[in-house]
Formats: structure tokens, C-alpha cells, sequence
């Protein structure tokens, strides 16, 4: 067996073991966003500012700087020709299956959707205006346009704007501009990074300022909507990297385990850990990475993650790594321990999305079952969840009291204003009861 992968598996009784489990954690969360001072921190700063000074301008210049590409003012927005063409041109298999996929995300979101709902003094309202971005690389990610555009669609948006940038040939895969136009999306912008985060949160001639900002990305990205919040525009999250963590006793197949983490592993960077109960199936699963590694296209660079950001760790009890699994607060969690597996999952407090049995790989989710896979990375599954249809709705409190019922009150108010020290308040209400 090579050794290459071998440091990874850990065991829980080993010195500094809880130590290295905290490390990695920390990597994780450092590779989120730029800390604000460091130098590409101020570049992102300067990005936002420069977008917000010149507008348009500005993201003529970033675009051919970053992604290459030489682009007017005129074709910053993709037009409507162009959709349709990447619409009547994309693999009909492929479209039914992404039509599928559309319906399942679609029934699932609806089901789950707050909005709908009536309440004497609650008013639940869509936001008006949302901007979505979506990674560019040489392969299409039409599954993030799904995943966050009809969550968006279910909860009522009215206004969808999509950015990404032009990094196929000089322009959007056309599989993503055929998603957006079956979506019924019109709005679609040629740039991406900082600089469309900022044209998203500032606006510019071409680029309406939106209300919220969703979406994966890279550091620089990250890190622009973070800086943006102040803008007065929302953010779903600062999303680090994709990370699955797996519980899996002696009933799991090594083979199937070493696959999903290894799933996680080639976003390189990907987080992939593994706790267990079974030294057996640790060990068979080392093997099973070392075997797997090497038949990816990108072995070098997954073995490399796998090194740096993801361990097999053994511990004594399931109990144990159902505490630890808890703390770690995964974005995916799978449970492969046979029988057992949804008893555990009862267990679990703190993750992003649950994956039960041995046939539900995170893929499942990334592309197909429902659930929107846009979710709390870094240990925010403690306090986060996946983005849904209801982030897209605010809540605006209804208050109508009649006569009788301030009268009813009206001490209780005045008392509580006072206590306060604030006057006018309990005037506010004493005076309508001198009438």
C-alpha cells in the first residue's frame, strides 16, 4: 500500500489528536475570505470602491484583467438571442434531466415555503430584487443556477440577476445561459469575482443594484460580500470549502466511503473526513483512497487536498464521533452505519444537510433530491442553515390595537416607559387617553 495519504488517518486516543481536529477547522475557515487587512483583503476593497466610483467602466477593466476577455459596455448583459441560441442548441437528454431536476427543487422549496402562510401580525413580503452568482470554469455548473434561482422563483422574486463570468471561449457556457433561459431568467451579466458582487451591491449604468446577494465563489468573492453588507444589501453566507464529513461503522463498504470523500476532495481545495468506530474499515478506506486517487483526472491535485484538509479519525465509540460530528457542524454529513444509520442521524444536531444510508452520496443532494445544496460551511451549521425558499421573504410585524384595547394596556405601557426613562413614549399613550 502507498503511504502518500497515510498521515491522515488518526486515532482518537493519539496525543494532540483534538488539537489537529481544531487545526483543520481553522484552515477551513481561513480559506473562506481574505482577512481584511492582508493584502488581496485591500485589493478586494479596492475592487468594491472603484466599482462603485466608475461603474460600468470598472468592470470592462477588471474583466479583461482577471478573466482575460475584452468586452464593451454593450456586452456586459447577455442578450436574449444568446439564450435562446444556448437553449436550442443544448443535449435534449441533458435538458430533460435538468427539467427534472428544476421540478424537484421546485416541489420541494414549495412545500417548505413559509410564505404562504397567514397570520394575524405577520406579513410575509418577497424581496423585490435578487442577484445570484454562479462560478465560471471550463466545465458549466448548471446545478448552482437551479439551486439558487428557484428558491428565489418559489418565494416570489420578481427580479433575478445572474452573473457569472466569461470564462468558456471568451463567454458563459452555454449550458448555463440554456438553464437560465428555461428558468425564464433575462437578466444575465458577463463578469464575475469582486467586481460583480460589487456591481451587484452598488450598482452601476448596466448593473441594477439588487437586495440580496447568493451564491458560491471563491475567496475574492467571499470576501466582497462579506465587505458589502454594509452597503445595505444582504448576503446568504460567507461560504468556505465544500466539506463532507461521513460516520460509518463496520457495516459501511470502504470502497463507496473512500468515493464520497474524494467527491469532496477534487473541488480542491474540499474538505473530506471520515469518523469511525471500525479501525478495519479506516484502514481498508486509506487503501481505497490511495487506489481511487490515482484514477482522477486531477489525482495530484486531489491527493494534495486530501492531504491537507481531510483525515480519517478512529474513535472508541459511535457516541464519541457523533460528539465530535456535532462540534465539527459539517455542510454535508453522511451516515453509512447500516441498520443503524437513522438512529444516528437522530443523534446529529449540527449540519448543514444529513445524508442516511449507504445509497444517498452528496450528490444526491448537489443535483437531484430537492434541498437546495447552497449551505453553512466552517462550522456555521451551528447557528446557519441551507439556503431555502424562505430566505428569500422578509417578515414585516402588524400591529393594530382598537380604542379599547390601548385602554386595556395603556398603564402597562406607560409604566414600562417610564422605567425606561423615556418620556415621550408614555405620552404617546397617555395622551390618547385624555380624549
Amino acid at each position: 500500500m502507498s503511504d502518500e495519504l497515510d498521515q491522515i488517518l488518526i486515532s482518537w486516543n493519539q496525543p494532540n489528536s483534538g488539537e489537529e481536529m481544531h487545526q483543520l477547522q481553522t484552515a477551513l475557515m481561513d480559506m473562506a475570505m481574505f482577512e481584511p487587512e492582508s493584502d488581496n483583503g485591500k485589493s478586494v476593497l479596492d475592487i468594491v470602491c472603484r466599482v462603485g466610483l466608475e461603474g460600468d467602466h470598472a468592470l470592462v477593466d477588471y474583466t479583461k484583467r482577471f478573466d482575460g476577455v475584452g468586452i464593451t459596455v454593450g456586452r456586459l448583459r447577455v442578450a436574449k438571442e444568446d439564450m435562446e441560441k444556448a437553449h436550442r442548441n443544448i443535449d435534449r437528454d441533458l435538458l430533460k434531466s435538468l427539467r427534472q431536476a428544476i421540478k424537484n427543487v421546485k416541489e420541494y422549496q414549495s412545500e417548505i415555503f413559509i410564505g404562504d402562510r397567514v397570520h394575524p401580525g405577520i406579513r410575509y413580503t418577497p424581496l423585490r430584487r435578487v442577484g445570484v452568482c454562479v462560478p465560471g470554469a471550463s466545465a458549466p455548473l448548471p446545478s448552482t443556477v437551479i439551486m439558487t434561482v428557484v428558491p428565489a422563483q418559489v418565494a416570489g422574486v420578481g427580479e433575478i440577476a445572474v452573473v457569472s463570468p466569461p470564462r468558456y471561449k471568451g463567454d458563459i457556457h452555454p449550458v448555463i445561459l440554456a438553464v437560465c433561459h428555461e428558468l425564464g431568467i433575462e437578466e444575465v451579466y458577463r463578469i464575475g469575482g469582486a467586481q460583480a458582487v460589487a456591481a451587484l451591491a452598488v450598482g452601476t449604468n448596466t448593473v441594477r443594484k439588487v437586495d440580496k446577494i447568493v451564491g458560491p465563489g471563491n475567496k475574492w468573492v467571499q470576501t466582497a460580500k462579506k465587505m458589502v453588507s454594509g452597503l445595505v444589501v444582504g448576503y446568504d453566507s460567507v461560504a468556505g470549502p465544500s466539506e463532507v464529513l461521513i460516520l460509518a461503522n463496520d457495516r459501511a463498504n470502504p470502497a463507496w466511503v473512500a468515493a464520497d470523500m474524494l467527491s469532496q476532495a477534487e473541488h480542491d481545495p474540499g474538505c473530506a473526513v471520515l469518523f469511525t468506530d471500525s479501525k478495519v474499515l479506516a484502514e481498508k478506506t486509506l487503501h481505497q483512497l490511495n487506489k481511487q486517487v490515482k484514477q482522477l483526472h486531477r489525482a495530484e491535485e486531489t491527493s494534495k487536498c486530501l492531504r491537507e484538509f481531510s483525515r480519517i479519525v478512529v474513535f472508541e465509540s459511535m457516541d464519541e464521533a457523533v460528539e465530535w460530528a456535532n462540534y465539527f457542524a459539517s455542510e454535508h454529513l453522511q451516515i453509512q452505519c447500516g441498520d443503524k444509520s437513522r438512529e444516528i442521524a437522530e443523534k446529529v444536531e449540527n449540519a448543514g444537510a444529513i445524508f442516511i444510508g449507504e445509497f444517498s452520496p452528496v450528490a444526491t443532494g448537489d443535483y437531484w433530491a430537492g434541498p437546495s445544496h447552497t449551505l453553512p460551511t466552517g462550522t456555521s451549521a451551528r447557528f446557519s442553515s441551507a439556503l431555502t425558499s424562505n430566505d428569500f421573504v422578509k417578515s414585516i410585524s402588524i400591529i393594530e390595537y382598537s380604542k379599547e384595547q390601548l385602554a386595556a394596556s395603556a398603564e402597562d405601557i406607560i409604566r414600562l416607559a417610564e422605567a425606561e426613562g423615556l418620556d415621550a413614549h408614555a405620552k404617546s399613550v397617555r395622551i390618547r387617553q385624555q380624549s
